[in-house]
């Protein structure tokens, strides 16, 4: 049980012996630094059940937890602040027991406790990943990351758009207008080589759609019959027919594609368990059409269009297979998350990495799914995220304006070289170690910019200001931990001697310390419970400010005695520990020197 616990369940039980009140909850926060204290008890909110003086309350509750907790050395009320100051030794107790944990602050799954599915990436393959496919990943990687951290079993998987018209589109112009290009023949990775023909085919339609409008028809009609698209569409109908070459196209640039896609997972660090392709779900789902007319969860309407009414529920009519008997998306997602629940039966809940223009499918999907009796519907989750713009404006992959991922890793290490320089930081380091040094900050920089933000908010995205050394940015954070790796390397100090609390004296510094590292089980399950790695991000970033505060108002290697010293350098051995766990979570790696 930890600190905050302990007090509540003692809180309860003073307000229950002094006024006879049973409370439910306790309300802390931390105690503001012009008062003595560690951790302070609101009374205002109890004011509502227990009638009397703010003041008076907090003194009756104050000498009630000195009395019976031996942690507790003194109080202090100030108007309706309960300010508890807690002895050293229990912190000291608190540190001897965790200084060793390798993984401090994460939990191990419970035997019964059910898996969960995070989904993220799910790319189309007629073009690479850019930089809003980078913020997707991050996300969903770093989330997934965190759910284990917090006790869960997790499985990574995405859904790959490896069919439909955007495809065929793609592979008409190659048809067309390739050569027989290969990435081999080019020298470009697969996938930029198939979407530098999505971008082909959309200046040959435009240029067909102009010509069709000079000839007299207008632009709805030119939009409607300009031959290239027709083509595509007919090529769109081969396949589904099984069109051998067709097929065999579709297999070759799919193939490019997925090679190019592994390499950019591969440089920006996420990986996934299993995958999943449209071209083998968008079928699925259908049955369960049939079942919920059945059930009358669905109803057929006068075209023989099948429909969801979901106006009782403040949404609208949704409808789940055209008056054709085709599947629209939302089958085919119904149908892909009973499938894998059917694949991995231990999965009790999912998390969708998805934009937030999506919002409203996500919040049908998981209606319908209800609807339809899937108890596990209760525990999906649409993980919305806000767009990323840069300063020069929106990204556009049709007319290739879009701001390709492997380019913006390679520009990030570049970033982080030019600054390295001129900073000269990087004196005695070989070629390769440079070059590896700046992948890890250049990629840092990157992946806590983006991730620093709540994932609803939009982001700008500055590479220059995220390449910063100081502020809350990656960089700043991973010169922290490499400052101590060097602490340690000169100190050479026995992490398992546990000192006692004769033995050891806090200084003010090394006390807010503790409290914060003290903090980090907490965070890791209230980032999990939120799916939000801004809760980790900004956590790691006050852990680190504080640390600087104690390297430079305490001196560790120059401590006054022996046991002083020991403590120090243990301390901030936790601290290194604790800023590596958390940016792991983040996805994160960070450098031993720097």
């Amino acid at each position: 049980m930890n600190l905050q616990d302990t007090l509540s369940n003692h809180v309860k039980q003073a307000v229950k012996t002094s006024f006879n009140i049973e409370l439910e909850t306790v309300e802390f926060q931390a105690t503001r630094k012009e008062f003595a204290g560690d951790i302070t008890v609101v009374i205002f909110p109890m004011l509502r059940f227990i009638k009397g003086n703010p003041v008076q309350i907090g003194e009756a509750i104050g000498n009630y937890l000195v009395e019976k907790i031996t942690d507790v050395k003194a109080f202090n009320v100030v108007k309706g602040f309960l300010n508890i100051e807690i002895s050293d030794s229990y912190y000291l107790n608190f540190f001897n027991n965790i200084k060793d944990e390798k993984e401090y602050g994460f939990a191990s799954p419970k035997a019964d406790d059910k898996a969960i599915m995070v989904e993220y990436s799910s790319p189309n393959t007629n073009k690479p990943l850019h930089l809003g496919h980078i913020r997707n990943n991050l996300l969903g990687y770093s989330v997934a990351e965190i759910l284990k951290a917090s006790g869960k079993k997790v499985y990574k998987t995405q859904i790959i758009n490896d069919r439909g018209i955007h495809i065929c589109k793609s592979m008409l112009a190659w048809k067309l207008f390739g050569n027989e290009e290969t990435p081999e023949s080019t020298g470009l990775k697969g996938d930029k080589l198939v979407g530098n023909y999505y971008v082909k085919f959309d200046q040959e339609y435009k240029k067909e759609i102009q010509d069709l409008i000079s000839k007299g028809q207008t632009e709805a009609e030119a939009k409607k019959n300009a031959p290239i698209l027709l083509e595509a569409q007919n090529m769109l109908l081969k396949w589904e027919a099984g069109d051998e070459e067709t097929v065999s196209l579709w297999k070759k640039m799919n193939g490019w594609v997925y090679e190019g896609f592994n390499t950019t997972y591969e440089n920006l660090g996420v990986d996934f368990d299993t995958l999943y392709y449209e071209s083998n779900t968008y079928l699925l789902g259908k049955e369960f059409v049939a079942e919920g007319l059945k059930s009358g969860v669905f109803h057929k309407e006068e075209d023989g269009s099948v429909w969801c009414d979901l106006t009782d529920e403040g949404l609208d009519k949704k409808i789940v297979q055209r008056a054709d008997g085709t599947a629209v998306y939302m089958t085919q997602d119904i149908g892909t998350a009973i499938q894998r629940i059917k694949d991995f039966p231990d999965v009790g809940g999912m998390v969708y990495t998805v934009g937030n223009e999506q919002d409203y499918h996500f919040q049908v999907l998981f209606l319908i799914l209800k609807k339809l009796g899937f108890e596990w519907a209760k525990n999906l989750y649409h993980l919305s995220y806000g767009m990323v713009d840069l300063p020069s404006g929106k990204m556009k992959s049709r007319e290739g304006t879009v701001v390709d991922a492997d380019d913006l890793i390679d520009d990030m290490a570049k970033t982080a070289e030019e600054i390295s320089e001129e900073l000269g930081k990087l004196d005695g380091y070989s070629k390769e170690e440079k070059q590896t040094l700046y992948k890890t900050i250049g990629l840092g920089a990157l992946k806590y910019y983006i991730l620093k933000v709540d994932p609803k908010k939009r982001i700008l995205f500055d590479p220059k200001e995220s390449i910063d050394f100081q502020g809350n940015t990656g960089p700043f954070i991973q010169y922290t931990y490499a400052r101590i790796q060097s602490i340690l390397r000169k100190a050479s100090i026995d992490n398992s001697i546990s000192l006692s609390a004769s033995e050891v004296s806090f200084h003010l510094k090394e006390k807010e310390l503790l409290k914060q590292i003290q903090l980090f089980p907490e965070v890791v399950q209230n980032a999990a419970e939120n799916h939000s790695p801004a809760l980790i991000a900004n956590y790691t970033y006050d852990l680190v400010k504080e640390f600087n505060s104690f390297y430079q108002n305490v001196s560790i290697l120059g401590a006054d005695n022996d046991n002083e010293k020991t403590f120090r350098v243990q301390l901030s051995n936790v601290v290194a520990n604790t800023i590596k766990n958390s940016f792991g979570l983040l996805g994160i790696q960070v450098p031993e020197r720097m």
